[in-house]
């Protein structure tokens, strides 16, 4: 699984079709986040409940939702084979380390690397450099399985890069596993991203045209091609260049021969930062908490719009592009990242305390326990349960000894998935009036089965708190969430997730709280996924992947799908322009 040595890149096809990757991630059955697409069978209107189709009829009177019809066929929960997704929830991103002045500098991006491992599990990579070459270790799988002694003694040196990955953009292969390197008439790079571009067709398209040559299907690969082709002398300004071309999220970590180079968007969408330890090397992370395991000091982030650049004469800091307000990703602090991380300045670990706080405020419930679905919900139940002097217990124990596949008995056995991940405490739960505390809701039918097996063990009411707003639009920011359609939250009232998920009752984080928590710093966050208006509107008809099909309900619709890319928000002012044009046209 390792690659070494600068790489050229050699040509492959643009896009991968929906059963080609099918095919691939079938060949990788290990992936942790990533599941087989099941096949589709007809749903027969008797097999589909009256609260079911009041799911797929629904259609909300938001802008950017679709219409799904009745008519069309669904996926019954029988239909999903033998995978299990541990969540139904935005997937992670991806975390990026670079350390320079260290001569561990490799086992070092290995430490950090699995403290970052909650942000993607598909894959990992290291890039070492070692007298003026770069040389690489990538793998598919977490970071233990992609490393040993006998590889990281492959990657001497004091400069490194590491990167683990969860794929927003390219599906699960090991060519598109980063940090990508690749040589270039001055030399090599290597490059570690985390985000997602959302004009990355357009830039590969004009690339193509030009003559460049594409290994991957990674919206990253197309930086490295844009640095390649850039006049700017010295190497920092090459990225510069590149990045005035890039819209989107990214914070990225770059290596050359001598330099570690950091750069973070001028929306400042994806975390980024910076410390030191004690023998002076220089470390950037996605998160505090690799600063900590590898006992670096945390100095400050990497700005938006910032670019960094660390050699032998120090560190030199220079404004990448005029940065408009910042839109950092408020999902960081919901659910991403480690509750022991500080990130955009904040405790993570005190923000969801505060933020159950609110729903123990502003909804209020008569109960007798507070229980939380790990891992997640934690730290918002126990804020809850301090506010509204209720205990608060284990009320659902989780299994992390779950594979990605497993054997179902002949006899079906409802819920099976979700009852090897989670197992409730009969002893907390019986007779009880119960508040559990999740982070969010995405399609609804993990909640839905998570509240059964809730009162399967006795519970006498069960009230969701939900420590977020709802989720009504997709992200194209780095986070792999399902499209419009699949979000129950875009087409069904507040109630009617309730009678959905069948609790007793149902409240969300109110967005106006969350912002007046926020405070001063609440115009610096992005809240698309909560108001579907973007910062940066794709300008691409077809934008991200699809999350893969889960057995935790697919509601979307078969025909949506286009080769692992779906339609993108409606750009409603350009469609006004088009239809006057059309319409002066015609007179």
């Amino acid at each position: 699984m390792a690659a070494s040595s600068t790489t050229n890149l050699s040509r492959t096809s643009l896009y991968l079709n929906s059963s080609s990757q099918a095919s691939q991630k079938a060949s990788l059955p290990f992936l942790p986040k990533t599941l087989h697409k099941p096949s589709f069978f007809p749903v027969t209107p008797s097999s589909v409940s009256n609260t079911r189709k009041a799911l797929l009829t629904f259609s909300s009177n938001n802008p950017i939702s679709h219409v799904i019809s009745a008519n069309e066929n669904y996926p019954d929960d029988s239909s999903f084979g033998f995978h299990f997704d541990d969540d139904d929830k935005p997937r992670e991103e991806c975390g990026v380390v670079g350390i320079y002045g260290d001569p561990e500098a490799s086992r070092l991006c290995y430490l950090a690397l699995h403290a970052l491992q909650h942000r993607g599990q598909e894959g990992a990579g290291i890039v070492s450099v070692n007298n003026n070459v770069l040389q690489s270790v990538t793998g598919v799988g977490l970071v233990s399985d992609v490393f040993n002694e006998s590889k990281l003694d492959k990657l001497p040196g004091d400069l490194a890069i590491g990167h683990v990955r969860y794929s927003t953009a390219g599906s699960s292969m090991l060519k598109n596993v980063q940090p990508f390197v690749a040589g270039y008439r001055f030399g090599s790079v290597g490059v570690a991203h985390n985000g997602n571009l959302v004009n990355y067709r357009k830039l590969r398209a004009d690339l193509e045209d030009s003559g460049s040559i594409f290994n991957t299907s990674s919206d990253t690969e197309v930086v490295l091609h844009l640095i390649a082709i850039s006049k700017a002398r010295p190497f920092f300004l090459r990225i510069v260049v590149a990045c005035e071309k890039l819209e989107g999220a990214y914070s990225m970590v770059f290596v050359t021969e001598d330099k570690l180079v950091a750069v973070r968007d001028p929306f400042g969408f994806r975390p980024l930062v910076m410390g030191r330890r004690s023998n002076g090397a220089i470390v950037f992370a996605s998160e505090t908490c690799a600063l900590d395991l590898i006992e670096a000091t945390y100095e400050r982030e990497v700005n938006p719009g910032e670019v960094l650049v660390v050699d032998k004469d120090g560190i030199q800091s220079l404004c990448l592009l005029p940065h408009p307000e910042p839109k950092q990703c408020i999902f960081e602090h919901i659910y991403f990242a480690l509750p022991n991380s500080e990130v955009f300045g904040r405790s993570v670990y005190e923000s969801r305390r505060l933020f159950g706080e609110i729903l123990a405020t502003e909804t209020p419930v008569d109960c007798d326990v507070v229980i939380a679905v790990p891992d997640s919900g934690v730290v918002a139940a126990l804020g809850f349960a301090a506010k509204a002097g209720v205990p608060f217990q284990q009320g659902l124990i989780r299994s992390h000894y779950v594979g990605r596949t497993f054997i179902e008995p002949s006899q079906k056995i409802r819920d099976f998935g979700v009852k090897l991940k989670l197992s409730p405490v009969r002893g907390v739960l019986e007779g009880k009036r119960v508040v559990v505390v999740d982070d969010s809701i995405v399609r609804g039918t993990t909640s839905s089965k998570i509240v059964r097996l809730i009162k399967e063990a006795g519970a006498k009411e069960v009230h969701m708190r939900i420590s977020s707003p709802p989720i009504i639009a997709s992200c194209y920011y780095g986070v792999d969430t399902p499209s419009s359609e699949e979000l129950i939250s875009n087409r069904m009232t507040v109630e009617e997730i309730r009678e959905f998920i069948g609790c007793d009752s149902l409240a969300f984080l109110p967005l106006d709280s969350l912002k007046k928590f926020l405070g001063d710093d609440s115009p610096n966050y992005c809240y698309a996924c909560f108001s579907g208006r973007y910062p940066v509107l794709p300008k691409e008809v077809k934008v991200k992947r699809v999350g893969d099909f889960v057995d935790d309900g697919l509601n979307g619709s078969i025909e949506s799908i286009d080769g692992g890319w779906v339609q993108g928000p409606r750009n409603q002012d350009m469609e006004k322009k088009r239809d006057v044009q059309k319409l002066s046209s015609l007179s």
